[in-house]
């Protein structure tokens, strides 16, 4: 047995195993708990079998794409090469299906955690966030499954030399990481268009014109709304934090290889990443197993204790590791394994620091969400101006966050050492999904109270976690904006790797121009996802004043709306126009590429990322900041409920629902799916213009 490269794969398939077995506890956990009310049971089923319904209608169209991209990955590559086609179907597959159980049970948690709430805050907790929980480590456990068994079974198919791990292992790998990245892009686009024409709709229709509660059992979108936090917040965010776990595996393998050491140590270094995931998802599971709140304590205060928890003993778990990786040995010019331990203190530090400021500047009685509180007494149209303020300066420190972390691991390790920092960051993902999937499920759990009558006590306890969620939410955003910039570095330094190239001149026309090309395509992108839920949101509008106006006794409740139609809107609309969005994403490094070269391509990555990321930290922090804003009105300030302050700070919140759920979030894929397409095509590349 060859421990360099069995143990390693062994530790890896091992904590893939432990993360579904804890997912699949969690999941048992939840079903045992009892839902009770027939009418909660009944208007849960109507979200949770509208949700699949979603999902299967989206994976049927997504499939003939699968099979296409697969005969192009067979037909464009040579060798060996052409086992890419295989791992790009198992990788879209395993995407595919993180979603699907992560979903799945969060339409079950719902129920139960309206249940739950009858008894206390804490019990609501425990039920909504095991739901999260299911999420989280599902995404660990399916990918570090996938990549190790793909290891697994190209390296006895294809040898143990590091020339084959070059030339052969990992780029066959890298066709898994592509497969990931399309299905996420295609989740995360189709969920946030669903769920924001929904939003819209009832927003816009039933609280500002009709003038009725969110979430009232009159309103025909309410559903559609329900359905649309599940494909959106849960499925959408499972596959983009998968996917993005994906990537970063496989660039950090890649640049193992291009680092500067003995073949044993490069093949160690190759292994290293599974082995720090696998001990990732130990520490996020005894995290998860801390989140506990006292009745009347703070829900976040749970949360963050959980999550620190997790960051703590994942990098003191890492030090071992690295010491049995290396030993003495060094790399890269004298890097050793306790620069490398810095390194992944370096990423979990930055995780943590911008899941601070995210908190911060979208946080409900935090000032900058005040200040917009404020302005809305005065407007919509100062509502707008101070949030877009807000959203603007917050991109100023994540981004200075993300250079610093950047910079401290390339001096520690040069390019593997950011690969490690982005590993590292990446380390507890388990919980960080976990503490991001919690949101809709509390959210979905109001809803449900709302529309089953239940006792007012429910609804204030299914709130407290609601507002919570809105801000887990958007620090989930900003922890996936982060590992999405860093995974974005390391890919594009794979892409040098991969085409043999170790300078770009920045004056070079080429470059200048890709620059340019890459630094429009993030807006380009964001217009076509905003536009398509303007679309879909007017589309739900007519439909939902429609059902008012047609439907004798909707108004006094004597009538039941049609709440099939509105979801069959959403899901119609979403399938439809999430096409062009995605084939922008998957077709623009191609075509930079193959029109204008190697050197091009490289500015064109480098653009896409630099804007991409400010512009996606925007987005997400200006939607999250005008929601809490709302919830802090609606909780009494500014003239609570029914108030102008109130209809402003509703046009604010619609206006930011696809900025945050939708484009924004969207942006974190993009960014990463154009590395990861660059890196694929690279072989071909290198063919193409005699490299």
């Amino acid at each position: 047995m060859d421990l360099d490269i069995e143990l390693p794969l062994a530790i890896g398939l091992c904590g893939g195993i432990f993360a579904i077995i804890f997912a699949i506890f969690k999941s048992r956990w939840i079903m045992r708990q009892e839902v009770g009310d027939e009418k909660l049971r009944k208007i849960g089923g109507y979200v949770a079998n509208g949700a699949m319904a979603f999902l299967f209608r989206e994976y049927k169209v997504l499939v003939p794409f699968v099979i296409v991209a697969g005969c192009l990955l067979l037909l464009g590559n040579k060798g060996v090469l052409k086992w890419e086609a295989v791992t790009f179907a198992f990788g879209a597959t395993c995407s595919a299906l993180s979603g699907f159980f992560g979903m799945k049970i969060a339409t079950q948690a719902n129920m139960r955690t309206t249940t739950a709430a009858r008894t206390g805050l804490n019990e609501a907790l425990k039920v909504s966030f095991a739901g999260g929980s299911v999420m989280g480590m599902s995404v660990v456990g399916l990918a570090l499954c996938g990549i190790t068994g793909i290891m697994f079974a190209t390296i006895h198919f294809f040898g143990r030399d590091p020339v084959n791990f070059d030339h052969e292992i990992l780029p066959i790998l890298s066709g898994f990481a592509l497969g990931a990245s399309c299905i996420a892009l295609f989740a995360r686009v189709g969920g946030g268009i669903y769920t924001k024409a929904a939003d819209v709709g009832a927003d816009l229709v039933g609280k500002v014109e009709a003038g009725i509660p969110e979430d009232d059992p009159r309103n025909p979108a309410t559903i559609a709304d329900n359905v649309g936090d599940n494909v959106g917040d849960v499925a959408g965010m499972g596959a983009d934090l998968y996917e993005s776990f994906v990537a970063s595996v496989m660039g950090c393998m890649i640049l193992a290889m291009a680092a500067d050491a003995e073949d044993v140590i490069k093949i160690r270094l190759v292994l290293l990443p599974l082995v720090l995931a696998a001990a990732g998802a130990v520490a996020s599971a005894i995290g998860i197993q801390m989140v506990k709140v006292k009745e009347g304590g703070s829900p976040q205060g749970a949360l963050n204790k959980g999550s620190y928890i997790a960051s703590a003993l994942a990098a003191l778990f890492s030090y071992p590791i690295f010491r049995g990786c290396l030993g003495d040995h060094t790399f890269n010019n004298g890097a050793n394994a306790t620069q490398l331990f810095l390194c992944t203190v370096v990423g979990v530090g930055a995780g943590t620091i911008i899941g601070m400021l995210t908190e911060y500047f979208t946080g409900t009685h935090k000032t900058p969400v005040n200040a917009i509180v404020k302005a809305c007494e005065t407007g919509a149209a100062t509502t707008l101006i101070t949030g877009m303020g807000v959203g603007m300066i917050s991109t100023a420190l994540p981004v200075m966050t993300m250079g610093a972390a950047v910079l401290l691991s390339y001096n520690q390790a040069g390019l593997f050492g950011v690969a490690i920092a982005t590993v590292g960051l990446q380390l507890t993902l388990g919980i960080q999904l976990a503490v991001d999937a919690f949101g809709p499920v509390a959210d979905n759990a109001g809803g449900l109270a709302e529309m089953s009558e239940m006792p007012p006590h429910v609804r204030a306890t299914t709130d407290k976690l609601d507002a919570v969620g809105n801000t887990t939410a958007a620090i989930g955003k900003g922890f996936a904006i982060c590992s999405a910039a860093l995974t974005s570095v390391i890919l594009f330094s794979a892409f040098k790797a991969e085409v043999g190239i170790d300078t770009i001149e920045i004056t070079d026309p080429k470059v200048l121009v890709g620059l340019l090309l890459g630094g429009m395509v993030p807006y380009l992108f964001s217009s076509m996802c905003m536009m398509s839920v303007g679309r879909a949101a007017f589309a739900m509008v007519e439909e939902v004043r429609r059902q008012f106006r047609t439907i004798p006794g909707l108004m006094k409740g004597t009538a039941e709306p049609d709440y099939s139609r509105c979801v069959d809107i959403s899901t119609s609309a979403a399938l439809r126009e999430m096409i062009l969005p995605g084939l922008l994403a998957i077709l623009s490094p191609v075509a930079v590429g193959f029109l204008g070269g190697v050197q091009m391509l490289m500015g064109f990555l480098t653009g896409v990322t630099a804007s991409g990321v400010s512009l996606a930290i925007f987005m997400s922090n200006t939607g999250g900041a005008w929601d809490n804003a709302k919830k802090t009105i609606e909780s009494g300030v500014g003239g609570g409920k029914g108030s102008d302050a109130h209809k402003a700070s509703v046009v604010g919140d619609t206006v930011g629902d696809p900025f945050k759920d939708t484009a924004g979030p969207s942006l974190n894929i993009l960014i990463k799916l154009m590395g990861v397409m660059s890196v694929v095509i690279a072989p071909m590349l290198k063919l193409f213009w005699g490299l």
